[in-house]
């Protein structure tokens, strides 16, 4: 088990988030949305939005994992800006860095996550998309009380010809 500490994304962490941002896109193209080199260019005041935002809408915060002071770990939650939808929150870019991989890290960003998603008054529901193939992160949301709602086919396609599917996944709040 960890002993990462968890606490909110702050501005002095911009620069190791985008390090261990730029390094996971690299590293596992089939596990994100997002591609390496494009994000790579993107400027480090870019991930500010990602910093604790309004009950409104946008990013309601990003978990960081720390290993003494190094960064290993992070996980953003949004919420919807919309009114008719302001009761939905989505989880996005969860990662966690190779080298501290299968010490429960990731579950412990999630289930921190979670708890300020029902802290967070309004909130109903939590959703994410993971890619299918991806067994041990299905099994970890799962574990957590997500259930598979949908599929979306040929949602990312790789250079090397590869598409894949994601799988779309919900957690109830009240």
């Amino acid at each position: 088990m960890t002993e990462a500490h968890i606490r909110p994304m702050l501005e002095p962490d911009l620069l190791a988030y985008k390090a261990l941002r730029d390094a996971m896109l690299a590293g596992h193209p089939e596990a994100f949305t997002s591609d390496a080199e494009t994000e790579g260019q993107r400027d480090l005041s870019s991930y500010r939005n990602r910093l604790a935002g309004g009950s409104k809408g946008g990013t309601l915060f990003t978990l960081v994992a720390l290993d003494d002071a190094r960064l290993v770990g992070a996980l953003t939650c949004e919420r919807e800006p919309r009114v008719k939808v302001q009761h939905i929150a989505h989880l996005i870019g969860m990662m966690v860095s190779d080298t501290h991989r299968g010490r429960g890290i990731g579950r412990t960003l999630l289930i921190a996550a979670i708890a300020k998603l029902k802290a967070t008054p309004g909130l109903a529901q939590v959703t994410l998309s993971v890619t299918s193939t991806n067994r041990g992160a299905i099994g970890l949301y799962e574990s957590q009380g997500f259930v598979r709602y949908g599929c979306l086919p040929d949602a990312i396609r790789l250079p090397d010809g590869r598409r894949l599917a994601k799988d779309l996944m919900v957690l109830r709040l009240d």
